[in-house]
């Protein structure tokens, strides 16, 4: 069952356990006639970004959405700007709280300073070969999160929906609020464009303007956060110059 705002054309898949999330999306990936949602009750083999390990107790919600799309590379790499604000939205709904709320470059959901959500994108598949197949993995500690020990020194401390507001939601009902947001959100990139999609994204930006680190590979720059650009590069000022950088490691 699906709630009354879900969106049309869009296929909803409930399981109780997979590897993880975007490896099913990938599989199920030839049988989907359109866009779907796959979530998981848990992960045996969850990931973040750079291959690392998502924590996946039950209660959290592990999602992937699931298309196939014939747009560049360029384009597809902008679906975590989509994805973020739709959570952000899908948490607003819950929380009450957008104030608690903010978007962490470059894929992370933050609730009241802490990481609460992030993203991971995955493409299978060329352009002009029957297309890609974009799935974008979400993870929402809904009501548990890793112990700090387990993440890296100087990086966001996890939270979760319900220590830090005090709310408790069912996996499948946090999708009910995320699935058309995040439809909204798809809609209006593809009718208008990045433009739009990259002001909602910077009025919630955490850190914007302020001093933060973006490490990347070995090297560490120091600078203000300054926006991001039509890419979604990060845009850095530091007192030498002023940096685009397409993929780093942010602490602040």
């Amino acid at each position: 069952m699906t709630g009354k705002h879900w969106p049309a054309g869009t296929g909803r898949i409930l399981l109780p356990e997979v590897d993880s999330t975007n490896a099913e999306g990938f599989r199920r990936a030839p049988q989907l006639a359109g866009p779907a949602w796959i979530v998981a009750a848990t992960q045996t083999a969850g990931r973040g970004r750079r291959a690392r390990p998502w924590s996946s107790p039950r209660g959290n919600l592990y999602a992937t959405h699931v298309m196939h799309s014939a747009d560049a590379p360029q384009s597809l790499a902008l679906r975590s700007f989509v994805a973020a604000l739709a959570l952000y939205d899908a948490l607003t709904a819950v929380t009450g709280t957008p104030q608690a709320l903010a978007l962490k470059w470059p894929n992370d959901v933050l609730l009241s300073g802490g990481k609460v959500a992030g993203i991971l994108l995955e493409c299978q598949g060329a352009r002009g070969q029957g297309g890609q197949t974009l799935a974008i993995g979400i993870g929402v500690n809904l009501i548990g999160h890793p112990a700090l020990a387990e993440v890296e020194p100087g990086a966001t401390p996890p939270v979760s929906v319900l220590h830090a507001s005090g709310q408790r939601i069912t996996p499948e009902a946090f999708l009910d609020q995320l699935a058309p947001a995040f439809a909204r959100w798809e809609a209006t990139f593809t009718a208008q464009g990045f433009a739009p999609v990259r002001a909602a994204w910077l009025a919630c930006a955490a850190r914007l303007g302020e001093p933060i680190r973006a490490r990347t590979g070995t090297d560490v720059h120091h600078g203000i956060f300054d926006s991001i650009d039509a890419a979604g590069n990060l845009i850095l000022r530091t007192p030498q110059t002023t940096l685009a950088i397409p993929a780093a490691e942010v602490f602040f």
